[in-house]
């Protein structure tokens, strides 16, 4: 059985500290998105209809972006993934105990975060 996976509305850019202020001064002056912090410390942005999250992530040299998938059933999911060949990667940044989803990484190592939408 594979579970049923889309795309969430969510996108995290990571940012090391030394990037983080003006990152968040292009997207916020320059690009003139407008911003929220209802999970501060990270801000975020409308995208169009996803939210830009920018984290951020001293023990990083470079930005990446971390994506989020949608399912149903968390645990299917994953187990699906990862039986085709994606990698688990849930230490990259702890969710809970009681949080419904969990990480991987496709091919190009960018991470996704796979969780049931109400999940948060």
């Amino acid at each position: 059985m594979t579970a049923e996976i889309k795309g969430g509305i969510n996108i995290a850019m990571k940012v090391p500290s030394h990037q983080y202020e003006a990152t968040i001064r292009f997207y916020r002056d320059v690009v003139g998105l407008k911003p929220f912090d209802a999970k501060a410390p990270a801000i975020g942005f409308e995208l169009g209809p996803n939210r830009l999250w920018i984290d951020e992530a001293p023990a990083m040299s470079q930005a990446e972006i971390w994506l989020e998938l949608f399912t149903g059933d968390h645990r299917v999911a994953l187990e699906h993934l990862e039986a085709s060949g994606a990698i688990r990667c849930d230490p990259i940044e702890r969710l809970g105990e009681d949080f419904r989803g969990g990480w991987i990484m496709n091919p190009a190592n960018i991470v996704h975060m796979v969780r049931e939408p109400d999940a948060w």
